[in-house]
């Protein structure tokens, strides 16, 4: 199973720029998660702050009893270990054929023998649809074939935890969704912690557990995905719903002025509509983290919106679930 992300008290800035502050959130182990925010919130740096590739200046990432902040260079060296990472561009070598590209973490941090890293590569390789283009260079190759690629070679150490930047960057709408129903069905297999560092609507609808928005250098909310795809903070509703009214301005917030003129423009429009989470495909096991996900659900239950409430009845109820029958 996964390993729980415990994020405390989060403050990056670089220079006199504060990219964002005090952030706190809990990565449930085993759990899919979804980090939204438009261009530029500083959602990249967040997740290379978790693996402890950039240092915050305040706060601690927790992960299995290691702090991945404050930690030695050493201990770091070695938690990073457990991570997983999906570069936003697949950060494949140009020179190296997939095999060799997918190949290298094992070459670079085990002691196999190439017997034993062909099998894995290649379970790999099978596990996001590549087999048969092993020998190819990233160059003669799909931009959804080489975000596979990235994928696959993130998964050869048997991550317990998975960070993927921007899965859906370059791909068309087909792809993206493609690329949506593998990220479930690797959880349904290898039931690894997930985060999904996007702004693509239709993956933050459809593949996460829990969902969480970074804007105006703060978090502005994290929990499960029904709270925040029912939520009317302005700024989630702007954005969830991809208009030009709210907040969210071409290159930065907008002023108070601004926002006023909106408001009093008409009723706001209607909320995007909640669609079924997806599910692994036919074969596949069932996830273990929705059985998790209920209990936590239910242990919070009394503390959500009824609009989040009713949301999650709407989800178990399509998906034959019990939230719904248990807590009213």
């Amino acid at each position: 199973m996964g390993i729980e992300v415990v994020v405390e008290g989060l403050t990056k800035s670089f220079g006199k720029q504060n990219i964002w502050q005090d952030v706190s959130l809990t990565l449930p182990a085993g759990e899919v998660s979804v980090m939204l925010g438009p261009s530029g919130t500083g959602k990249t740096v967040f997740l290379k702050s978790v693996i402890g590739l950039l240092k915050p200046e305040h706060g601690r990432v927790l992960i299995d009893g290691v702090d991945m902040v404050n930690s030695s260079e050493r201990e770091i060296y070695e938690t990073r270990k457990v991570f997983g990472l999906m570069f936003q561009d697949g950060a494949l070598f140009g020179s190296m054929s997939l095999f060799d590209n997918i190949a290298f973490p094992l070459r670079e941090h085990t002691r196999k023998k190439e017997t034993e890293i062909r099998r894995i590569v290649m379970e790999r390789m099978e596990m996001v649809g590549l087999v048969g283009a092993e020998g190819k260079l990233p160059g003669e190759i799909s931009g959804g074939m080489r975000k596979r690629a990235g994928l696959a070679r993130a998964l050869v150490l048997d991550p317990q935890i998975i960070l993927c930047d921007e899965p859906d960057s370059g791909l068309d709408p087909v792809r993206t969704a493609y690329l949506s129903q593998l990220l479930i069905d690797l959880n349904a297999q290898i039931d690894a912690t997930m985060l999904i560092v996007t702004h693509n609507l239709d993956i933050a609808a459809t593949v996460p557990d829990n969902m969480g928005m970074l804007f105006r250098r703060r978090l502005v909310t994290f929990g499960p995905r029904e709270a925040l795809l029912t939520s009317e903070e302005p700024v989630v509703a702007q954005f969830l719903g991809g208009r030009r009214e709210g907040p969210i301005g071409m290159s930065e917030e907008k002023d108070a002025a601004t926002l006023a003129r909106e408001l009093g423009a008409g009723p706001p429009p209607a909320p995007r509509p909640l669609v079924p989470q997806l599910e692994p495909s036919p074969g596949l096991p069932e996830r273990r983290a929705v059985a998790r996900r209920r209990e936590r659900v239910l242990a919070m239950w009394h503390q959500l919106p009824e609009a989040t409430r009713a949301a999650i009845r709407q989800s178990e109820a399509a998906a034959g679930g019990g939230v719904g029958g248990v807590a009213r």
